[in-house]
């Protein structure tokens, strides 16, 4: 009997082309993972690739090539940041207000941004081009304050930075990130990234830069002070040295800093209070 095909069988409203193409793309997806559920991560960043948010027809899209329900999916959907359920910007700008960032100006930045938009947070400008967002951490503090670009990295950033940033993105000028690729690409191509299909710019552009590599050369100094590896790499201690012989002492339990051997002190240690049915 030959197989139904899928925009036969499909509840959502894509046409018979962008059905098979997704169709194409999830099955890539579904193959990398002994349980295909386990492929609904990225099969949303592949709708949000084609739709630009994760639709109504993205969510059935997945239910149906996982068998889950609409209701499963969207409880992942929206549990996510990084997945939008409403029409995105071309450019997801997010400005870290986090703890170091804010103290470094973060807050000044957001607002500053905002006000200059005419948008709040996850809000996009009538011309499409920007969705601003606020981003509890972008994971380098060691640059603050960071903006980024459709999770692209705009380090050091001012107020005054941040809005020409802005106004070159609406113009459609290119904009190079301070780490990272070589430019900045649009929300949908980011998402197909983000689902797993490369686009081939992974080698581009700046990688680590000094202050992140600055951090790496101190804590390996501090580790060759301590006793552990020197900043070339592994020891090269020779065999028997204290070095090498301190780093194979497995760690013990019972220690000071252990609860395996704790004894009790308090009553409520040797029996804990609960409830009673008094």
């Amino acid at each position: 009997m030959t197989a139904e095909p899928t925009s036969a069988r499909s509840a959502t409203r894509y046409d018979a082309d962008t059905l098979a193409s997704l169709a194409a793309d999830a099955a890539a997806i579904k193959a990398r993972y002994p349980d295909p559920r386990s492929g609904l991560l990225p099969m949303l960043h592949l709708v949000q690739s084609v739709d630009g948010y994760v639709s109504r027809d993205g969510i059935l899209f997945c239910a149906e090539q996982l068998g889950m329900t609409p209701a499963e999916v969207s409880a992942v959907a929206t549990f996510y940041t990084q997945y939008k359920r409403h029409p995105n910007g071309t450019y997801t700008v997010g400005v870290c207000t986090n703890t170091l960032c804010a103290v470094m100006g973060g807050d000044a930045i957001f607002d500053e941004l905002s006000e200059h938009l005419g948008v709040g947070h996850d809000e996009t400008t009538d011309d499409g081009a920007i969705t601003l967002e606020r981003v509890e951490c972008n994971a380098a503090c060691d640059y603050a304050p960071v903006v980024m670009v459709n999770w692209e990295f705009f380090d050091n950033q001012t107020p005054e930075s941040a809005t020409d940033l802005a106004d070159r993105l609406r113009a459609g000028e290119q904009v190079a990130p301070t780490r990272g690729a070589s430019s900045v690409c649009g929300f949908k191509q980011m998402s197909r990234v983000l689902a797993g299909f490369t686009d081939g710019r992974a080698d581009e552009g700046v990688g680590a830069g000094e202050p992140t590599l600055a951090g790496l050369r101190l804590a390996r100094a501090s580790a060759a002070v301590d006793g552990g590896e020197p900043s070339g790499g592994p020891a090269a201690s020779p065999e028997g040295s204290s070095a090498a012989s301190s780093a194979e002492v497995p760690p013990e339990t019972g220690t000071a800093q252990s609860s395996a051997e704790r004894k009790p002190t308090t009553e409520d240690d040797v029996e804990p209070k609960g409830g009673s049915d008094d």
